[in-house]
């Protein structure tokens, strides 16, 4: 486990603690939860941009006019 200093202004501080302690947590665990958000969002825009990258636009289009002559019929 590693440990790292941070430095925020005292009032974001105050935030993230009385946000901690709505959920029940520290604030310690508050900072990992949101880093490991922030992570994943991070891998799924990568894991995103690989895959269009790969991907044929003409079948992407043509899928979206599936899925709207889907929608129109329900």
């Amino acid at each position: 486990m590693s440990t790292l200093t941070i430095r925020l202004p005292e009032e974001k501080h105050e935030r993230l603690k009385t946000l901690a302690a709505a959920r029940h947590i520290s604030v310690n665990k508050l900072i990992d939860e949101l880093a490991t958000i922030a992570l994943v969002a991070h891998d799924t825009q990568l894991r995103f941009l690989t895959r269009a990258k790969r991907g044929n636009p003409q079948v992407g289009l043509e899928l979206l006019d599936k899925l709207a002559q889907k929608e129109q019929q329900t």
